[in-house]
C-alpha cells in the first residue's frame, strides 16, 4: 500500500506539476531543426554602389535515420560534390541527427541534387558573402568566414547591424526518427541583415588604388598605401593598402607554399590581410613638423618671420645631427625653414617649446591616444615617456624620428591642424538603412575639442601652401589648383639596412581643404626622397579626383608666390 500511494502521488506530481517540462522534452525528442541562414546586410558606397551583397548557395546535410538507399546517396554525393567517397561515406553513415555534407555549394548543384528525390538528403539554401570589385578596399571591408561571419575590417567591425537573424525549418520524426510526411513543415523565417552606408567613394578608391599600383611597380617597393579623407568631418572617402587581395578567394596567397608549415602559412595570410594605414606604425619623418611648428606657434615661442640659421648641422649634447643639406641653409626665416624642411630650424624650435610644452601639445593633438577608426586593430602610438625624453630626443622628435604612428593617427592629427582646430574622428560607416532604402540609423562619432586656434590654423595652411609652390614640395603642384602639404623620408630600423620610408601629405584648397590625401612608400628602390616619388602620386591623384569632387580652377592670375606671401603678411598683420 504505501509503495502503491508513492507511485500515485508520484505519478501526479509528473501528470500535473511536470506536464510542460516532459511535454516539452517529447516534442524535442520528434523534432528535427534545420537553421536558414539570414541574408547578410550589403555594404555600400556613398553613391549607393554595391562593395558587398550575397550569393545564394546551398548547404548539402543527410539525416541518418530517414535514408533508404545509402549507397546511392554516396555515389550521387560523391559525383556532384566532387568530394572523396571515403569522406563522403563517413558522413552519410554517421549516426547523428544530422550530419552537414557539404557548405557554400553553387545552386545549380544544389538543384540537381534536389533532383535525385533522395530520401534523407536535405537541400537548403544558404548566403555567400560576394564581393562584386574584386580586390577594391579590400583591406578596409574585409571578408567572411564560412559561416558568413565577418573575420576582419568593417565586415566584422559591424558584424552585429550586417548579420541579421537566421530562422528555422521543423520537421516531425516518429521514435525511429523517420519524417512524418503528414505532419509537413514549420517555419521561422530569417530575418535579413542591414545596410551599412559607407563615406568612402568606389571611384575615388578606383583612382588612388590605380596611382598605388603604379608606385609600386615603377619603385619595385613593398607597399603603398594611400588615405583620402575629408578634413571637417573625418568622412574617409578611399584607403589603399597594395598590394590588395581579392575578397572572393581571400585565403590564396598567390604563391606557392611548398615545404611551409600551416602555422607560417597563416602568418603570411595574416600580414596579406593587414590594413598598414591603421595596423602598422611608422617613423613619419618631415610630415611631422606639421605638428611641431603648429605647436609652436599655438604656444608663441616662433612667428612666421623670425630668422634663423642653418649651417647643415646641429650640436645636442655629444650629437651632431645633421641638415639634408649638409652644407646648410644659411639664414632663413620660419617659413622658409618649412618650406626647406630644415632640420636644424625644427631642432631650435623644438627647444624652445621644451620637453614639458611638447608633451603637453602631444596630448592636446591626441597623438597619445588611438583615433577611434571604425576599423578593428588600431596600433597606438610609440612615443618616449617624458621622463625619457632628453636633449636629443627632444630634437628627433621635433623632426620626426625616434618615435613611431600610424599613418591614420598622423592624416587625423593633421586634418585636425588644418580644419581650423577641432578634432576629428576618421571614420566610414556613415547610415544604417533597410533594404529598400529607410534610414534606421545615422552614425555619429564623437566630437572633439578645440586643439589649437583658427589663427594658427590659418597661418599653418598658408605656410604648407608654400611648401608646395615654392618648397620641397612642388612635384604636388597642379597648376590653377592652391595646394598645401609636406614631404617626408624616414629611415626604417635598423638604420644599417638602408631601408626608407617615403611620403607626402597634401590637402586641396589650401584656404579652405575639402579634401586632404597621405600617400605613403614603403622601401622604394632607387631614389627615395619623398619630395620626388611621393609627391608625383598625390599630384596624379589629386588631379583625377578634384574635378570629380567638383572643385575647380581658380581663375586668379597672380603668382602663387605673390598670393602666398600677401596671406603671411595678412596673418602676421592680424597677430
Amino acid at each position: 500500500m504505501a509503495a502503491m500511494l508513492f507511485l500515485i502521488g508520484r505519478l501526479g506530481y509528473l501528470m500535473l506539476l511536470r506536464a510542460d517540462y516532459y511535454s516539452e522534452k517529447a516534442q524535442d525528442l520528434h523534432e528535427r531543426e534545420r537553421s536558414i541562414k539570414a541574408a547578410r546586410g550589403k555594404i555600400l558606397d556613398c553613391n549607393g554602389k554595391v562593395l558587398a551583397d550575397n550569393k545564394t548557395v546551398c548547404t548539402i546535410s543527410v539525416i541518418h535515420s530517414q535514408i533508404k538507399e545509402p549507397e546511392k546517396v554516396i555515389d550521387v554525393l560523391t559525383e556532384e560534390l566532387g568530394m572523396e567517397r571515403d569522406q563522403v561515406k563517413k558522413r552519410v553513415e554517421k549516426n547523428s541527427s544530422i550530419e552537414r555534407i557539404k557548405t557554400n555549394v553553387d545552386k545549380q548543384t544544389g538543384d540537381k541534387i534536389r533532383e535525385y528525390d533522395l530520401a534523407g538528403v536535405k537541400v537548403d539554401e544558404d548566403y555567400k558573402r560576394n564581393y562584386p570589385y574584386g580586390n577594391l578596399a579590400s583591406k578596409v571591408l574585409g571578408f567572411t568566414g564560412s559561416d558568413n561571419q565577418g573575420i576582419v575590417g568593417l565586415e566584422v567591425k559591424y558584424e552585429s547591424i550586417l548579420k541579421g537573424t537566421d530562422g528555422q525549418i521543423l520537421t516531425m520524426t516518429d521514435a525511429r526518427g523517420v519524417e512524418l510526411s503528414d505532419t509537413g513543415e514549420g517555419r521561422k523565417e530569417p530575418v535579413s541583415g542591414k545596410n551599412l552606408i559607407l563615406s568612402l567613394d568606389a571611384n575615388l578608391q578606383e583612382y588612388a588604388q590605380q596611382a598605388a599600383y603604379q608606385a609600386l611597380e615603377q619603385k619595385q617597393a613593398d607597399s603603398v598605401s594611400i588615405i583620402l579623407m575629408r578634413p571637417g568631418n573625418g568622412e574617409i572617402l578611399a584607403m589603399v593598402n597594395v598590394p590588395e587581395y581579392d575578397l572572393n578567394d581571400p585565403f590564396n596567397l598567390k604563391k606557392s607554399t611548398n615545404g611551409m608549415s600551416q602555422q607560417e602559412i597563416q602568418d603570411e595570410r595574416n600580414k596579406m590581410w593587414r590594413n598598414g594605414c591603421i595596423n602598422d606604425t611608422y617613423e613619419p619623418g618631415s610630415t611631422f613638423k606639421i605638428i611641431t611648428a603648429s605647436a609652436a606657434l599655438e604656444e608663441g615661442v616662433v612667428t612666421p618671420e623670425d630668422t634663423f640659421s642653418c649651417p647643415g648641422f646641429r650640436i645636442v649634447d655629444d650629437r651632431r645631427i645633421r641638415c639634408h643639406k649638409t652644407t646648410g641653409h644659411g639664414s632663413e626665416t620660419f617659413v622658409q625653414g618649412v618650406m626647406n624642411s630644415c632640420n636644424p630650424v625644427f631642432i631650435e624650435v623644438g627647444q624652445r617649446l621644451g620637453t614639458d610644452a611638447f608633451y603637453r601639445y602631444f596630448q592636446q593633438f591626441g597623438l597619445l591616444e588611438k583615433t577611434g577608426i571604425d576599423l578593428p586593430g588600431e596600433a597606438g602610438t610609440i612615443m618616449h615617456q617624458k621622463k625619457d625624453i632628453g636633449p636629443v630626443e627632444l630634437a628627433t622628435i621635433s623632426f620626426g624620428q625616434s618615435f613611431q604612428i600610424t599613418p591614420i593617427r598622423l592624416a587625423a592629427t593633421v586634418c585636425s591642424l588644418i580644419n581650423g582646430g577641432h578634432q576629428i574622428t576618421p571614420h566610414f560607416g556613415v547610415e544604417v538603412r533597410e533594404d529598400d532604402g529607410t534610414l534606421l540609423e545615422t552614425l555619429s562619432y564623437k566630437e572633439g575639442k578645440q586643439i589649437v586656434s583658427e589663427q594658427v590654423s590659418k597661418t599653418m595652411r598658408a605656410i604648407l601652401e608654400k611648401v608646395v609652390s615654392e618648397g620641397g614640395g612642388k612635384k604636388a603642384y597642379i597648376e590653377g589648383y592652391h595646394i598645401g602639404g609636406k614631404t617626408a623620408t624616414s629611415e626604417t630600423l635598423p638604420r644599417s639596412a638602408n631601408k626608407y620610408i617615403s611620403s607626402f601629405l597634401g590637402f586641396v584648397p589650401a584656404e579652405d581643404p575639402r579634401i586632404l590625401g597621405i600617400c605613403i612608400i614603403n622601401n622604394p628602390q632607387g631614389v627615395y626622397y619623398g619630395g620626388t616619388i611621393c609627391a608625383p602620386v598625390m599630384r596624379t591623384v589629386f588631379e583625377n579626383i578634384l574635378p570629380y569632387l567638383g572643385i575647380e580652377k581658380e581663375a586668379a592670375q597672380e603668382t602663387d608666390a605673390v598670393r602666398i606671401m600677401d596671406q603671411v603678411e595678412h596673418l602676421l598683420s592680424a597677430e
